[in-house]
């Protein structure tokens, strides 16, 4: 009972770490929670430990990161080299250190896709054409994005916003959240994955009332992972809301460019 309780305290303090040192950028202290939190590792079960300690390693790696939205080639070449080993190391540490497979990228490329979940695609799009515009003028988010003229720094918003829509669903719903529903409820792990998937946003741009926006759709997406085990599903209704996301920035910063919403 004793030792449930501690694994729960890690637990508790990983999510808060991830509010404080991610989204806070609260930097001293976050690094005391998350250190305080992997300090009870070893008086947890073995192989609880060693599974939250691939987490707390890739924490730690994000409290590392530079995480902007600066599209310079030096800024996104670092934060993509950080971003990768976030991923990266839990893969390769529980594939061939600990010969598990918990963490595990399903694309699942032959599988038919029903008509509700291509419905549920479209209209992804339609709340993210009319929420997006609106949030990103309302909270002034939008101005944590530069967006210039020419083709190199379009193509390099394009790369960034979805390079990270697809990073999030391999390190929050594949990585995350496959380690954790091993060992919790699936409904806990979800809403932890959720918090971190949240935070990490956050501190990406998604400032304001946005976590309100955030918090539900990566519940879903964890969700609807769950329910299909495709990654490629879930990676298509993500780069479905970052593709919209873009055009809202265009036309946040130069409305003739996109006149295609009403905000």
């Amino acid at each position: 009972m004793k030792q449930l309780l501690i694994e729960k305290v890690s637990l508790l303090l990983l999510g808060a770490s991830g509010i404080v040192l991610i989204a806070l950028q609260i930097k001293p202290a976050g690094w005391l929670v998350l250190a305080a939190g992997a300090a009870l590792l070893p008086f947890c079960r073995k192989e609880f430990a060693k599974d939250l300690l691939l987490l707390y390693l890739s924490a730690a790696i994000l409290g590392v990161t530079p995480i902007t939205t600066d599209i310079s080639y030096g800024h996104m070449a670092l934060m993509g080299a950080t971003l990768l080993l976030a991923v990266a190391i839990p893969y390769l540490v529980s594939r061939y250190g600990f010969k598990e497979y918990h963490v595990h990228f399903p694309f699942r490329l032959g599988r038919r896709w029903i008509s509700k979940e291509v419905l549920y695609i479209l209209t992804t799009g339609a709340v993210a054409y009319f929420l997006l515009p609106f949030y990103l003028q309302n909270t002034g988010a939008y101005l944590n994005w530069t967006v210039e003229p020419g083709v190199s720094n379009i193509a390099r918003l394009f790369i960034g916003t979805n390079g990270l829509g697809i990073w999030d669903e391999l390190f929050f719903v594949c990585t995350v959240l496959g380690i954790l529903r091993r060992y919790l409820p699936f409904t806990v792990a979800n809403l932890i994955q959720a918090t971190l998937f949240t935070s990490f946003l956050y501190e990406l741009g998604f400032t304001g009332w946005g976590p309100l926006m955030i918090f539900p759709f990566a519940l879903f997406q964890g969700l609807i992972f769950k329910r299909t085990e495709s990654l490629l599903y879930v990676i298509t209704i993500h780069l479905t809301y970052d593709f919209v996301l873009f055009l809202a920035l265009l036309n946040a910063h130069h409305p003739t460019w996109v006149p295609i919403f009403v905000t």
